[in-house]
């Protein structure tokens, strides 16, 4: 048994041809997120705040869609979602429709640690987020040029998308693009596990691409998007409808419990039962296991163990 922390920043339809302005920052914010995660734990912090961390940094990097690079509503706005869960005590805080909270999962801890309940959204969250003098800033410090001319790409094809999806080409007939054009990614997370058992997890959203004001996905949503218990922590990542259907984060750790399954087994059994070019996720176990299956065409993603092993990926082959 020994410490291990796994991270994603999305799975979803992430072509092989992804240009390097596009694929080097993201594989260099993940390098720099693991590192922070692995000193928070070789310094034994707790889990909980590790992942929180963790996904902090995540949110702040404007190339994940989660923070400062959230996507966009059909009408041009953010609305963030984030969860948070402690494995031991089972103790959870999540938050959706968050506009002006510069870091949504610090929020979604403060709903855990200070309130009598799980879940705030919207106008209670952001009021909630001023009571506790988080740190707020205009909606428009999360807009990004790129992240507009992403939501221009999906009006023009009539279609929601999360943030890896590719520009349609516009000789392409509208149909022929919408019939499978929506990426399947856009989330980061962050799942760890102490060299004591202790397990924790944190995911964080924007969204998806023109998606209706209100909207809601599976990362906010306790058993679907994320999960922690005595067992295994897990953070999911693809389209939330498909995930939420699923409750893909709960049966993990269902799977082991009532099938005896081991980690790697129960998480490519959950991932098996969705359909394809729908899901990844991360998950660690209170023995120190880690895995990360998905079965979409790549998920961004990373992890390290006590004894030494770490791996940063984007498809199937690593990258060290």
């Amino acid at each position: 048994m020994g410490w291990a922390i796994a991270v994603h920043g999305g799975a979803g339809d992430i072509p092989l041809s992804l240009p390097p302005e596009k694929r080097l920052p993201r594989e260099a914010g993940l390098r720099r997120c693991l590192d922070v995660g692995i000193a928070a734990l070789k310094a034994h912090n707790h889990p909980l705040d590790v992942v929180e961390l963790v996904v902090r940094e995540l949110e702040n990097n404007p190339h994940f869609n989660a923070g400062k690079g959230s996507v966009l509503t059909t009408s041009g706005t953010v609305e963030m979602e984030a969860c948070i869960m402690d494995g031991k005590t089972m103790k959870c805080g999540a938050v959706s429709g968050v506009s002006t909270v510069v870091n949504a999962i610090s929020l979604a801890r403060l709903v855990m640690d200070k309130t009598p309940h799980i879940y705030l959204a919207f106008d209670g969250a952001e009021a909630f987020a001023r009571e506790q003098g988080l740190e707020t800033v205009e909606m428009s410090h999360f807009i990004t040029p790129e992240n507009i001319e992403r939501l221009k790409q999906a009006q023009e094809a009539d279609r929601v998308q999360l943030d890896y999806t590719q520009p349609i080409p516009k000789e392409v007939p509208k149909e022929a693009a919408v019939a499978d054009g929506d990426s399947q990614t856009g989330t980061v997370g962050c799942v760890a596990v102490d060299s004591e058992g202790s397990l924790a997890t944190a995911t964080s959203t924007g969204g998806i691409v023109n998606k209706m004001v209100g909207r809601i996905g599976d990362t906010p949503i306790i058993g679907a998007g994320t999960y922690a218990n005595h067992l295994c922590a897990i953070s999911a990542t693809g389209r939330g409808e498909a995930i939420i259907r699923g409750t893909i984060a709960r049966d993990v750790a269902a799977v082991m419990e009532f099938k005896g399954l081991s980690l790697k087994e129960a998480a490519a059994y959950v991932i098996d039962q969705v359909p394809r070019g729908n899901a990844g996720l991360i998950a660690v176990s209170s023995t120190g296991e880690v895995t990360m299956p998905f079965n979409t065409t790549g998920m961004f993603r990373a992890c390290a163990t006590e004894d030494g092993y770490s791996e940063i990926a984007i498809w199937d082959s690593p990258t060290k």
